[in-house]
């Protein structure tokens, strides 16, 4: 019996060979595409699954309300891993990370520098808490000593090339130098940080600090088998209560407590993340790497869910939009005898026949489309082929695929009446045509969520990359690592700016871009006392020049810039409009003073105070995320600081060319690492950027796939009304008139998935323009353009067949009757 229905099956494809092509390559592509979005949505899942007991991992954030400004990030202090393995009884070992930018590496006998950027200073514990395979070396003691370190596999290959790394050394900056005591499996892609140097903290004055009010590490803990993470988070308050609150009277007078602290509004608290969790769940200042959001793995589930779908929707009205020429065929197999369950079993097995060869075909599209997603999505993914559970897979869902497909077309087409089949009344029912145009429906309000959530996301990154910001990010090109000049950086930066194609140059300690390094401290207004925390301001200080503001192109609104002519400018500040609002001063800012207290290497009060010069306008240099915070500039010179150079548009050749051949004079041997400030802009929009474009791609896709369903929907109709196509030519209606005919009742299916999609679509995209505080506003011009664009390909989809039914000669229409 089932070689029979195989036998049938395989003749029908034949006969009706164009319409088996739309409804294997349509359900092919819809596989493809699902296919990929599997892959991509598996790897995301398996996030640092690679770490062993990494159910009992976990990384401390750090929730602050002080001075007006509340921040969420991965910063917490030195003394932290010292604290929780003696206070908290649950946490078994604990390590911290301290980054400090790339840094140029050499070996010892090598006069040239390489530059890494992929360098961490690790606690010695690190093996403890991160279980990594070991290449060479033990895990034991490894970072015990200071002046040691662990590298990647890749690292030892690139700078001991078939040799043993261990007991080598290594030389970073020129100057600080390194013993391998160990080589490890470089770290799989699926890992939210990738590090190539382990550097030893115990050789890092700062990792043996003290003070619990310098956050510039991030901590990670292994908690012992059935400890209760909520067990844990609930003893971080009394620790650092115990800690800090000695510390806490340094700063806001004697006799200061948390007490206080929080009666004023003021908050701290520290949040356990799950190891597993990092990669989809967090998004915080102080990630090592880019992560992924949990909310845009459910969006890509259901987007790949809703094409193949579409797909499968396709073939449901290609099934039926042909089941006309099958009626005869089921006629007479009722007659001969054939039960209804036959007919149904022989339509399921044509289904999953022309499934399981879509699931085949689907194989090479989806291996042809992964190198573009991959750029997209920027990973590596590949077709499991090799995998045995990968076709078990396929198999299944080319069963169950075809099982949904086909359903409705088996029970439709096995439902005929023979009697009324022979004698030519088939009459295909108000039902199954309102179906059908309700899956069209369905296919189309896909297609405009998916084309006016592309529309929103673009507006949003042009509207970013094009507002005001407070200064100008073109024309300006950023050298960094400038330490690799010793003291011929002011040299270099005088030499660059000679030429006349270079307007401004400053040397900083800070840009307005994301990854430059940044820290915050409370101030106060001179006279206001330290016990009222009310009035302290937590504020970014950033170190710049005499010539930051006006490279950058920055807008003071008050008072000066600073200036070599003001000898006392070493003891000036000028700050943004937030920072003025933070400080509530009394009248004008301008000459008043602001003062800070805080404590030093040693645990000393360091008094200082400066006097208020400028007040520049506000600057985003943070996400359009998040509002703008305090700023306040310190006059320094920054000694081994990035230098930026303002440019004339038209040289940017020659720009790069003079940097390059300036830095190899003055560097040799040193690699030189420059960026252009609108392009360091751009990453922090990296990933809404990349989301654009797969949004695009996906919608793409539905498109294609849901003008495949209207082309079958129009062919049936088409055939459907065959005879009254031809009648009309005969009575002397024009192909035009016929067209438009057949035109209107699709275009209205098409109107009303715009009209149902409309408010899906709009409460989806405010609800995610809600993360941003400037944002663009959701216009009526978004809608009706995705509308518009919609209508027009529906048109010429639904125009093609209409335009073919409508040209046909009417003689052979009629000729059958």
């Amino acid at each position: 019996m089932l070689q029979n229905y195989f036998k049938i099956a395989l003749r029908n494809l034949r006969k009706q060979g164009f319409y088996s092509f739309i409804n294997i390559f349509g359900l092919s592509v819809g596989v493809a595409v699902c296919m990929v979005i599997a892959l991509f949505v598996i790897n995301e899942s398996s996030y640092d699954k690679h770490f062993k007991d990494g159910d009992r991992i976990y990384r401390i954030s750090n929730k602050t309300v002080f001075g007006g400004r509340s921040s969420h990030n991965l910063y917490t202090p030195a003394a932290l891993v010292r604290a929780l393995p003696e206070e908290i009884p649950e946490v078994e070992a604990a390590v911290h990370f301290r980054e400090q930018g790339p840094y140029l590496v050499k070996r010892t006998n090598d006069s040239e520098n390489l530059l890494e950027r992929r360098v961490i200073w690790a606690s010695k514990d690190f093996f403890k808490v991160f279980d990594l395979e070991m290449v060479s070396g033990t895990q034991e003691g490894i970072l015990d000593e200071p002046g040691t370190v662990a590298i990647s596999e890749s690292m030892a290959e690139k700078y001991f090339p078939n040799q043993e790394a261990v007991g080598e050394s290594l030389i970073l900056d020129n100057e600080l130098e390194f013993r391998i005591t160990g080589v490890y499996k470089d770290l799989p892609e699926a890992s939210h940080f990738h590090f190539d140097f382990l550097l030893s903290a115990e050789g890092l004055q700062e990792a043996q600090g003290e003070i619990w009010f310098s956050n510039n590490f991030q901590t990670y803990f292994k908690a012992y088998e059935g400890a209760s993470p909520e067990a844990i988070e609930e003893k971080f308050f009394p620790m650092l209560k115990k800690y800090m609150e000695p510390q806490l009277s340094l700063f806001f007078g004697e006799g200061a407590t948390f007490d206080d602290l929080i009666a004023q509004g003021s908050s701290l608290e520290y949040i356990l993340q799950p190891l597993h969790d990092i990669h989809l769940k967090s998004d915080l200042e102080g990630e090592f790497e880019a992560n992924f959001s949990e909310q845009y793995v459910y969006i890509f589930v259901a987007i790949g869910l809703f094409i193949l779908l579409i797909a499968c929707i396709n073939f449901m009205n290609l099934s039926t939009a042909k089941s006309a020429s099958r009626a005869k065929e089921v006629g007479i197999r009722k007659v001969m005898g054939s039960f209804r369950i036959h007919l149904i079993r022989q339509f399921l097995m044509e289904s999953i026949l022309l499934s399981s060869i879509a699931f085949l075909i689907a194989i090479p599209l989806a291996t042809l489309m992964l190198p573009f997603f991959n750029d997209l999505a920027e990973r590596s993914l590949v077709m499991p082929v090799e995998s045995a559970g990968f076709y078990a897979a396929l198999f299944l869902g080319a069963i169950v695929t075809g099982l949904i497909a086909g359903s409705y077309p088996a029970f439709f087409l096995s439902a005929f009446k023979p009697v009324s089949i022979l004698k030519g009344k088939i009459r295909m029912g108000m039902k199954s045509g309102n179906i059908r145009s309700t899956l069209v429906v369905f296919q189309f309000a896909i297609s405009v969520i998916l084309i006016i959530a592309t529309i929103t996301v673009n507006n949003q990154l042009n509207f970013i990359q094009n507002r005001e910001i407070g200064f100008e990010k073109d024309q300006l090109i950023t050298v960094f690592n400038t330490y690799a000049l010793n003291d011929r950086l002011v040299g270099f930066k005088d030499r660059i700016l000679a030429d006349n194609s270079i307007e401004q140059a400053t040397i900083s300690g800070y840009l307005p871009v994301a990854g430059s390094y940044r820290s915050d401290s409370p101030w106060l207004v001179e006279g206001r006392d330290l016990a009222d925390m009310e009035s302290t301001v937590s504020i970014q200080n950033w170190r710049v020049d005499e010539n930051y503001i006006p490279t950058l192109g920055m807008e003071l609104v008050s008072g000066r810039n600073f200036s070599l002519d003001f000898p006392s400018d070493s003891s000036a500040v000028i700050l943004n409009e937030t920072a003025v609002k933070k400080f509530n001063f009394e009248g004008d800012p301008i000459g008043q003073k602001v003062y800070s207290q805080i404590l030093g290497d040693g645990n000393e009060e360091v008094y200082q105070i400066r006097t208020v010069v400028g007040v520049v306008k506000d600057f985003n240099f943070q996400s359009m995320k998040e509002s703008v915070s305090p700023v306040m500039l310190l006059y320094s010179q920054v000694p081994g600081g990035p230098v930026s150079f303002k440019f004339r548009a038209e040289n940017t050749q020659n720009v790069i060319q003079l940097i390059e051949e300036s830095w190899k004079e003055m560097a040799p041997g040193q690699p030189l690492t420059y960026e252009f400030m609108d392009e360091q802009f751009s990453k922090m929009y990296h990933a809404e950027t990349r989301l654009g474009k797969v949004f695009g791609v996906f919608a793409g896709f539905a498109i294609f796939i849901a003008c495949l369903g209207l082309f079958a929907l129009t062919a049936f109709t088409a055939e459907q009304r065959t005879k009254e196509i031809g009648i009309r030519k005969v009575l002397g209606a024009t192909s035009s008139g016929i067209v438009v005919l057949l035109s209107k009742e699709f275009s209205k299916l098409v109107l009303i998935a715009f009209v149902l999609a409309s408010p899906l679509a709009w409460w989806s995209m405010t609800k995610w323009l809600e993360d941003y505080e400037y944002k663009v506003n959701l216009g009526p011009s978004i809608f009706l353009l995705a509308g518009l664009f919609v209508a027009f390909i529906a048109f010429v989809t639904i125009s093609l067949q209409a335009f073919k039914a409508a040209s046909s000669n009417p003689v052979k229409s009629l000729k059958s009757e």
